[in-house]
């Protein structure tokens, strides 16, 4: 190995051939550093098999501060060095995504995890920083989102992030990510705070109003000896796999405070006191307003909130609804606080509480469409059903009630709408008796589009209503993580590397949500999908030109945006 001393701290070094890679020499980009353990070297950036006269302008780069990443290692400025090309054999090597990863970088750095990674994950004698590894794993979650074993053989080498990290591709495996997830876990806490208290400076939150809701993600596997990995309500539609829960509070922007991973069987409602206690521990109490959906809501859950002075929004169980019919069918008092949409407040008996009316056209008319479809299915199979009994075959009246029960049950929300009988005739088989009610009916019209809000906040019935819609920002937030992040399925065994797989989806949803607050202040919508995408598009090619001298020059350059 040759090395080509630029300065005292930072030079290049050319290696040679390796029992792994047999293909030529490559170049590294390195730090020379002093520590406790005596002078070790710290790889910059890895620049690949380059000749050296693709190396024009590496020196300026040397000569810059450590992280020449962000703007000296691409850097085309300098002085001019003028070379005789072979136009006709000038071609183009190892295209790679670029933009992404950049950009990915350039929101953890003004994030500022970065240093707190290295901060937490200091260097030891590891051959790789495991703060190093863990930006792999979060810009590979974010830009192209796959298994650990699927970056290590395939993913890293198409990316840039071997220049941009200088992490060779060849130290890059499914053994060593594992690891790097199993150092990232502890430091979970840690994160969400730095997070919370970064983004709130970056983009002036403020956290007054918390949204928490939940969700499921399932498992491919056994999870043997994963605790938390059971079988429950999945909102995947996957009830033949095991699965976990996961509750997540954003703020009214979507910005995530934190969240916790529950057992797969665990319900809504069993999650909140948990959720509360931990926010509460890791930011303090504060008159913050929680916001949950009628999914969380009991006596006790509403107990809960009312101690300490919480205060809270939420929905309530349909049933509920029942209570308040008077107040339904009388036209007085409605606001109309949207389009389509009209509101009434009602007072608590104890004076305490306010309860909202809403009533949606939209949801009145999809609601109304969907319980007459419902209907139509219990009346034909029903007049089907009679019609099989009045036949000269008899049937067992077991059979007729079985029938009858999964007809109900396949359409459960019309069923209260019809009362049915079953009988047997003079020779022993079964007969069938049905009639709709009017009453359940007319409630059922009444009811259409309507849903009821609770509250200990006072204030106008347009803001606690907006407030409340604000959850929406919560099933964003999983929209996210399942769709653009990955989340799903789970392919790991073990409860600590699910629990870290899951802390990288939600660093790679702070990213994609930071750089929402980055478009909305540029003035660019507040969905960040569609920039992107664009920036993502941009690759770095390997340009290699023949000379008239008889060498090759291999220059890197970025493909320019369109």
């Amino acid at each position: 190995m040759v090395g080509l001393l630029y300065n005292a701290a930072m030079y290049l070094k050319r290696c040679g051939q390796s029992r792994a890679h047999k293909d030529g020499d490559f170049w590294v980009l390195v730090e020379s550093q002093r520590t406790k353990r005596g002078p070790r070297q710290r790889v910059v950036a890895y620049l690949g098999d380059m000749e050296t006269a693709a190396c024009i302008g590496v020196k300026q780069a040397a000569m810059d501060r450590p992280r020449s990443w962000q703007s000296r290692l691409f850097d085309e400025e300098g002085e001019p060095e003028w070379v005789e090309v072979d136009s006709k054999r000038v071609r183009v090597e190892r295209v790679r995504d670029f933009g992404g990863y950049w950009l990915g970088l350039q929101l953890l750095d003004k994030l500022g995890l970065m240093a707190l990674l290295d901060e937490k994950l200091p260097v030891g004698r590891e051959d790789i920083p495991w703060s190093t590894m863990v930006l792999s794993l979060v810009l590979m979650r974010l830009c192209e989102p796959s298994s650990e074993l699927r970056i290590a053989e395939h993913s890293y080498e198409r990316s840039i992030l071997g220049d941009l990290l200088g992490i060779p591709a060849d130290k890059v495996n499914d053994d060593r990510l594992y690891r790097a997830l199993d150092r990232l876990l502890p430091h979970k806490d840690e994160l969400e705070k730095h997070l919370k208290t970064r983004l709130g400076e970056l983009f002036g939150l403020e956290y007054e109003l918390l949204l928490y809701d939940i969700t499921s993600t399932y498992f491919e596997g056994a999870c043997e000896d994963n605790e938390k990995a059971r079988f429950g309500y999945s909102r995947d539609k996957r009830s033949d796999c095991k699965q976990v829960c996961i509750g997540l509070v954003v703020s009214r922007e979507g910005m995530p405070l934190g969240y916790e991973v529950f057992a797969g069987n665990r319900a809504d409602v069993s999650t909140v006191q948990e959720i509360v206690e931990k926010i509460e521990r890791q930011y303090g109490k504060a008159n913050r307003i929680w916001v949950m959906d009628r999914g969380m809501i009991s006596a006790k859950t509403l107990a809960l909130l009312r101690s300490e002075g919480r205060r809270y929004i939420v929905g309530t169980p349909r049933g509920q609804l029942r209570q308040f019919e008077e107040e339904l069918s009388s036209k007085e008092g409605w606001e109309e606080i949207a389009e389509g949409l009209s509101a009434k407040l009602i007072v608590a008996e104890d004076g305490k509480e306010w309860f909202i009316l809403c009533r949606s056209e939209a949801r009145g008319g999809k609601e109304k469409a969907m319980l007459a479809r419902f209907e139509e299915r219990i009346e034909a199979g029903l007049k089907k059903l009679e019609a099989a009994c009045a036949g000269e075959k008899r049937l067992r009246q077991a059979t007729v009630e079985r029938r009858i029960g999964a007809l109900l049950s396949k359409n459960s929300r019309a069923k209260g709408l019809f009362k049915v009988a079953v009988g047997l005739r003079e020779d022993g088989g079964a007969s069938v008796g049905w009639e709709k009610l009017a009453k359940p009916a007319q409630w059922a019209a009444l009811k259409e589009g309507c849903y009821l809000l609770r509250t200990n906040v006072e204030g106008k019935i347009e803001e606690l209503w907006r407030s409340y819609i604000q959850l929406t920002e919560a099933e964003a937030a999983f929209r996210i993580e399942k769709g653009d992040l990955g989340i799903r399925p789970i392919w790991h065994q073990k409860e600590e590397r699910v629990e870290a797989h899951i802390l990288v989806c939600f660093l790679g949803y702070v990213l994609r949500k930071t750089l929402a607050q980055m478009c909305k202040a540029a003035g660019l919508g507040n969905e960040p999908r569609k920039v992107f995408d664009e920036i993502a598009q941009i690759k770095v090619v390997d340009v290699v030109m023949p000379t008239k001298s008889g060498v090759t020059i291999r220059k890197r350059c970025i493909a320019q945006p369109t």
